[in-house]
């Protein structure tokens, strides 16, 4: 599966997954998604899961504004704080307010042990590491969600009921996200590190961006389990 051009950073973090990615980018969960077969139950289930895992991840890009060294680094976080608040959690309001399920039930759901353990080791990442920790732990979910997008909007059989999700992730706002965060993370490793592939810091922040991998592969079998 070939990669979007989302940065050479992305590249050496998809690359060093390896087979933990292959996971995340094809779990039945995705592949249910693409030809509709994902139950209505578990998608509803992963909407719930998600609006309050975003709830926490869009706290854990807040602490990308702490950390900023530069102006750009800062207005990069402080837009994607923006945009998963008020336009990507509207797919998830909207979806569940047909189902019967308004904002505030969302926001107050009790969150699963997968979500409780992906968003905090994010924000542990943020509080415990620098800047570059926290990209690396963040940085599994904005790309991931924008290459699995892609392939899903080429791939998607024409009656999905989930084209909705596969707009919004293959679409162009949100693959503009996903290129500018990569030239971010480009700037701020090349600020703070230098040539990553050489420096001793590389199997550190390969290991965060990994395990966030796994974390995410747990959480698409949290929704596919909630049928």
């Amino acid at each position: 599966m070939s990669a979007p051009d989302y940065g050479s950073t992305y590249a050496l973090w998809r690359a060093g997954a390896a087979g933990t990615w292959d996971d995340y980018m094809t779990h039945p969960f995705v592949e249910g998604l693409r030809d509709g077969t994902l139950p209505r139950s578990a998608y509803l289930h992963y909407l719930v899961q998600d609006y309050v895992y975003l709830v926490h991840y869009a706290r854990a890009w807040s602490l990308g504004v702490i950390k900023s060294e530069t102006l750009e680094e800062m207005k990069v976080c402080a837009a994607t704080v923006d945009a998963l608040t008020n336009r990507e959690m509207s797919l998830h309001v909207r979806t569940c307010a047909a189902a019967g399920i308004d904002e505030q039930t969302l926001f107050n759901a009790t969150e699963e042990v997968a979500n409780l353990a992906y968003t905090r080791y994010v924000i542990d990442a943020g509080l415990q590491g620098d800047f570059i920790d926290l990209m690396a732990a963040l940085a599994p979910c904005v790309f991931g969600y924008g290459e699995i997008g892609l392939r899903l909007a080429r791939e998607q059989v024409p009656d999905t009921p989930y084209a909705d999700w596969i707009s919004t992730y293959g679409g162009a706002d949100y693959q503009q996200v996903c290129t500018t965060v990569g030239a971010m993370i480009d700037s701020a490793v090349a600020r703070r590190i230098g040539d990553l592939e050489t420096s001793p810091r590389r199997q550190t922040v390969q290991d965060r961006f990994t395990r966030a991998t796994a974390l995410e592969v747990g959480f698409w079998q949290m929704g596919f389990d909630g049928r």
